[in-house]
């Protein structure tokens, strides 16, 4: 006795093929693809319709039908709108007072470098004057060192 036969339809939205076939191995296997596409649900066993009956008029063949696909008016999608609760709008805030603190401690922190590089200014100023000072008394001294040493010769 033959195996009775099912009808089986896939679809990827922009055609539909139909075969009746006594299995979903041999639907695939008509459909010419190795993928279960019954498991993640792209093709499915169908009970009714034109597609069907045309099935079971041509067991084994392929019936094709290309599918309709109006689009409609295409218009932008509005953007989501965010959730307003409790928790969102309380990390908000905790969000907002970390920028103001840390935005707080970069003015603090400018102010201690600006107050250092002043410093560094003053003292590099204090150190010329000191070089300044040293090498005329080096100089004078070297003079003064010279002059006795000529009067020993």
């Amino acid at each position: 006795m033959a195996a009775k036969l099912k009808v089986f339809r896939y679809a990827d939205g922009f055609h539909s093929w139909t075969v009746a076939a006594s299995s979903r191995a041999k639907a695939l296997s008509a459909w010419g693809v190795k993928r279960d596409l019954f498991k993640d649900g792209a093709a499915e066993e169908v009970d009714s319709g034109p597609d069907h009956d045309a099935a079971i008029a041509a067991p084994g063949e392929l019936i094709e039908r290309g599918l309709a696909v109006d689009i409609g008016e295409v218009t932008k999608a509005a953007p989501p709108r965010p959730k307003t609760n409790a928790a969102a709008e309380k990390a908000n805030a905790k969000v907002k007072a970390l920028e103001a603190e840390l935005e707080a401690l970069d003015q603090a922190q400018a102010a201690e470098v600006e107050a250092l590089e002043t410093r560094r200014s003053e003292l590099e100023a204090e150190a010329r004057k000191i070089e300044a000072r040293q090498s005329g008394d080096r100089s004078d001294l070297k003079d003064r060192l010279r002059a006795a040493r000529a009067k020993l010769d």
